[in-house]
């Protein structure tokens, strides 16, 4: 039984993916786990695979023929690993979830282990993130609400918008060192147990192709009576949106559609009934300023995008 799989998903990051892994295993010389890397590679077209089996052949690599998405594709390599087999026998102690567009910094595997396994009820843990440029980054949130709709859409001073009432978490939470108690994690770094995943299942991928699958997970994971903890000591630089920034227009619709599924899934009748009408009108007001703006052809298809949107919220069909 190996103490941690890794698992990462690529979707035409190459350059990305091989920075991921190059500091990953520089992290991993340092620590006494045992560990699988699992590269799972979502039908890229840019050579991810070859580049990966050529620099790091210690990796294992598994190929889907259609983009499974986030989710998808994780189960894939989960599955891979024997999760899901009902006579499962040698399965990891942990599972790692880590982006390809991440960037390991010293010590940060051992730091998310280590704090995994410090109580017997914490079940998921994720790192501290920082941009690329060293910024802070908001690594772990609170369950979204009506208010976090709300600042996505109008303005609010920033110190609402950056603090508790957005669902975020202080600055100085993250500066104390010690692990802190959260309702999820970002989807960049998800690091749990065992049990967690054979109890909890795994992500919802039906329902959510991208975006929100990390927040319905630790939702369930909340629900069956874990902690879900984010971890400062472990530091990740995370580039953000590398695969998803591909295709904008698409990405506008995946999210929105993922927060509407959410929404009606964990939502009592009367918040899905806000929420959606919220998210109409503040879909309206985005296409309004968006309109704004001299025509183009990018412009056009992200005004296509929002009439989408807000044809779901408001339980239209629509042609996008």
């Amino acid at each position: 039984m190996s103490d941690l799989g890794v698992i990462i998903v690529t979707w035409n990051t190459r350059e990305l993916t091989l920075q991921t892994l190059q500091s990953l295993y520089a992290d991993l010389a340092t620590v006494a786990l045992s560990v699988r890397v699992l590269v799972v590679d979502n039908a890229s077209d840019d050579g991810s695979v070859k580049a990966v089996q050529a620099q790091f052949p210690q990796a294992e690599v598994l190929t889907s023929d259609v983009n499974l998405g986030f989710g998808g594709a994780n189960n894939l390599g989960m599955r891979y690993f024997g999760f899901g087999k009902a006579d499962a026998t040698d399965l990891p102690k942990a599972i790692y979830l880590l982006n390809s567009d991440t960037v390991t910094q010293p010590g940060a595997t051992e730091a998310l282990y280590q704090a995994l396994f410090s109580a017997p009820d914490v079940g998921l843990v994720g790192a501290h993130l920082t941009y690329g440029d060293g910024s802070f980054q908001d690594g772990a949130f609170s369950f979204p609400g009506l208010r976090q709709m709300w600042a996505e859409f109008f303005w609010i001073p920033g110190r609402l918008r950056l603090g508790r009432f957005n669902g975020r978490y202080p600055e100085e939470a993250y500066v104390s060192g010690e692990p802190f108690d959260v309702d999820f994690t970002l989807g960049a770094t998800m690091m749990l147990r065992q049990d967690v995943i054979r109890q909890t299942g795994m992500f919802d991928s039906e329902t959510f192709f991208m975006y929100c699958e990390e927040i319905d997970w630790a939702w369930r994971i909340k629900r069956a009576g874990w902690r879900v903890l984010c971890v400062p000591r472990a530091h990740v630089v995370h580039l953000a949106g590398q695969s998803t920034k591909q295709v904008k227009p698409r990405s506008v619709i995946n999210l929105w559609e993922s927060r509407l599924k959410l929404m009606d899934k964990y939502y009592p009748a009367w918040k899905r009934w806000l929420g959606r009408r919220l998210v109409a009108v503040g879909m309206r007001y985005k296409l309004q300023q968006l309109l704004a703006q001299p025509a183009n052809q990018e412009r056009d298809a992200i005004q296509v995008a929002y009439e989408h949107v807000i044809a779901l919220a408001e339980g239209r069909s629509s042609d996008a």
